[in-house]
């Protein structure tokens, strides 16, 4: 008799030489079949039925490293997931225009997009205190712990709620500080951007024009050609690579490095709300910790690609790098006090400005008694920065 031979004895089988009840062995025979059925029917349908992609649409050029940023976000999505939900991601232009992507979320034209707050300023300035707002003394790190800790992503909610939009995000991505960026020679005073002609974004175009500047917003694809055609003289955009690709140092050679323009900004990645609303609980959980996860994925990819660009710039394109003066930091605080005083006439605007006062005061507070002197460590082993 073989180890597999089974002997019916009257009500009894004979099964690998012993003998066990017929009825007990038939109960076990129907229980692993019907297990086998529900592993191989039910399992495939149920995750057929939640299998879902989202459209999403960046607000970047193609050649742009904040697509790289998006899409480390999209992937992390995706692997997360399982294939149950994906993100289908589409580079600038796709669908709609970069400025144009929070209305096509809110109209469900797009189920998502990846872009900044400050291109939706014009519905209401306080969107502009979602990255690119007054400098407070924190830096993009500290913002972002004001977001998910402080108060802000529930005020931001507020405001999508206050102007009736379908959209639903999370933010991701502590932007180091914005240079003031490219000019055709070195800024030595804050007298030297009187009459210029620059490109920036958010209520930064506020604080510029207090300094003398007329300012024109453009995405970062038209920032070349606008310079061409004379529409502006000098303009910032983000960090050394997304300048370095899309030609900067071919129309200017003028770097100028720090200001108080946009010193701390985040990547908002919004949700058609009702797009997003219809989803299982575990795929909202995936789209907002998958934002998480991409804080330290953006970040660690920033720090390699900026720094190895900020060399390039100088060694290999002729580019010429100069700290900001103190004098334009100076006169940056100022303009920021003038352009508050003005905005906070509006009540909600005065509420989260008030909110990021109170959190940098506190947070800050600890980290300046208990950071340490960087700078001085750095001029230790590299020797003496040129400021």
């Amino acid at each position: 008799m073989t180890a597999h031979t089974k002997v019916r004895v009257k009500e009894h089988v004979i099964e690998n030489g012993e003998l066990v009840s017929r009825r007990r062995f038939l109960r076990r025979t129907a229980a692993t079949a019907a297990a086998a059925g529900a592993a191989t029917v039910a399992m495939p349908q149920v995750s057929r039925a939640q299998t879902v992609v989202l459209k999403m649409q960046g607000a970047w050029g193609a050649a742009d490293i904040f697509n790289d940023f998006a899409k480390e976000y999209v992937d992390r999505v995706n692997a997360m997931a399982g294939g149950r939900l994906r993100i289908e991601y589409l580079v600038a232009g796709s669908v709609v225009k970069p400025f144009s992507i929070h209305d096509a979320v809110h109209d469900g034209i797009l189920d998502a997009g990846h872009t900044v707050a400050a291109y939706w300023y014009g519905k209401h300035p306080a969107a502009s205190l979602f990255g690119t707002g007054p400098v407070f003394g924190f830096t993009a790190h500290e913002g972002i712990a004001w977001m998910y800790k402080g108060g802000g992503l529930e005020l931001y909610h507020e405001l999508l709620d206050m102007l009736g939009l379908n959209i639903t995000g999370f933010f991701a991505m502590p932007m180091p500080t914005q240079p003031l960026g490219w000019f055709s020679k070195p800024v030595e005073s804050a007298g030297d951007l009187k009459g210029l002609k620059y490109r920036t974004v958010g209520l930064a175009t506020k604080v510029m024009q207090k300094l003398g500047m007329s300012v024109v917003q453009l995405p970062g694809g038209e920032i070349v050609p606008a310079l061409e055609r004379g529409v502006i003289d000098a303009f910032e955009y983000n960090n050394p690579t997304s300048d370095l690709r899309f030609g900067a140092p071919d129309v200017r050679k003028v770097y100028m490095m720090g200001s108080y323009h946009q010193a701390q900004e985040y990547f908002e990645i919004i949700f058609n709300r009702d797009k997003f609303n219809s989803l299982p609980d575990e795929h909202k959980a995936i789209l907002r910790h998958a934002a998480e996860a991409a804080n330290t994925a953006n970040y660690a990819t920033a720090m390699d690609q900026y720094s190895k660009d900020f060399i390039a710039l100088q060694e290999q394109h002729g580019v010429k790098v100069y700290r900001t003066p103190k004098e334009v930091f100076e006169a940056q605080l100022k303009a920021w006090d003038e352009v508050l005083k003005e905005l906070t006439q509006d009540p909600f605007f005065k509420k989260v400005a008030d909110s990021q006062m109170a959190w940098a005061k506190r947070v800050m507070g600890y980290l300046f008694y208990n950071q340490a002197d960087y700078k001085l460590a750095y001029e230790h082993y590299f020797g003496k920065l040129p400021f």
